[in-house]
């Protein structure tokens, strides 16, 4: 019996990006609302990676629209909260049940280490808000994109494992920015045990050459979570441009015929694959996550 291909859900880190729209390059001039943009982006695509909660805890009114305004095989990942993977978040953008209960020190911008009491309710808060998606079936992986300083020590290794916990029932993706955890074979292979044993989805990346993020896609569940981050390794160091800039990248169709052939080898190995284009210049991501839609159907 010939090997089930996986069931592709491709689609873009961000269906608002400020360039995106500002390009009038892929929503219609009518698709002017929060509501009308959803709507036409789910018509074109099957999925998307959420990022606005990475920058702010998501709310549970905002989740039931998302399920609301969306096809029934719609599916939503979700950027985990800069707290929840060790990045400072600003202080503005925080609840006020927690900015209440933050010490004298947290008036600062940004604000790093909450103590354990505020991490639990952050953990608590971003898992609850969900319940809408997760309700309507629409929820797909959640994210825990960790920033380039978390290595692979015991500690780190420990918080990670704490996550399932945190989160009963949530199917997690890690994505890992510090070379030490693929430094040799020997951490690759403890990384991969680690999250097989755990359950958690490594996100396999496509990076500039050079930046220290190897390419692995190796599954460790049953699904796969792919992120193409574009090849701008220039603007890759340049933290004063903004995302949309450092990620502006346009990739030609043989990288993408590449990456084709990877995942239609991923056949029998599992059951679900996301394909996600985090390069959010204008309309650089939704040009190539339709190019790769028609790729893997034929």
């Amino acid at each position: 019996m010939p090997a089930v291909a996986p069931e592709f859900l491709i689609g873009t880190a961000s269906w608002t990006d400020p360039t995106l729209i500002k390009s009038g390059a892929f929503y219609p001039p009518a698709a002017r609302s929060a509501a009308a943009r959803l709507a036409f982006y789910a018509s074109q695509f099957s999925t998307v990676e959420v990022d606005s909660t990475f920058y702010a805890l998501p709310s549970e009114e905002n989740a039931r629209l998302w399920a609301a305004r969306t096809p029934p095989d719609f599916v939503f990942n979700i950027k985990a909260f800069a707290w929840l993977t060790q990045h400072a978040a600003e202080s503005r953008r925080l609840p006020r049940i927690i900015r209440a209960e933050l010490p004298a020190a947290g008036c600062e911008a940004r604000m790093k280490a909450p103590s354990r009491e505020l991490l639990a309710l952050a953990f608590e808060m971003f898992w609850s808000a969900l319940k809408p998606l997760r309700e309507a079936g629409k929820l797909g992986l959640l994210l825990f994109q960790f920033p380039p300083y978390i290595t692979q020590k015991v500690s780190n290794f420990d918080f990670i494992e704490s996550l399932p916990a945190r989160l009963p029932g949530a199917a997690i993706a890690i994505e890992f920015r510090h070379p030490s955890w693929f430094a040799g074979e020997a951490e690759r292979r403890a990384t991969l045990k680690f999250l097989r044993d755990n359950r958690m989805t490594l996100v396999a990346v496509d990076a500039p050459p050079g930046v220290g993020l190897p390419l692995i896609l190796d599954p460790t569940t049953n699904q796969v979570y792919v992120r193409f981050h574009g090849r701008n390794r220039e603007n890759w160091y340049k933290h004063t441009s903004g995302a949309a800039e450092r990620f502006k990248y346009l990739y030609a169709e043989r990288e993408l015929e590449e990456w084709a052939v990877r995942l239609q080898q991923l056949r029998g190995r599992v059951r679900r694959a996301f394909v996600i284009f985090n390069n959010c210049y204008s309309n650089f991501g939704v040009m190539n996550a339709t190019t790769m839609s028609q790729m893997l159907r034929r």
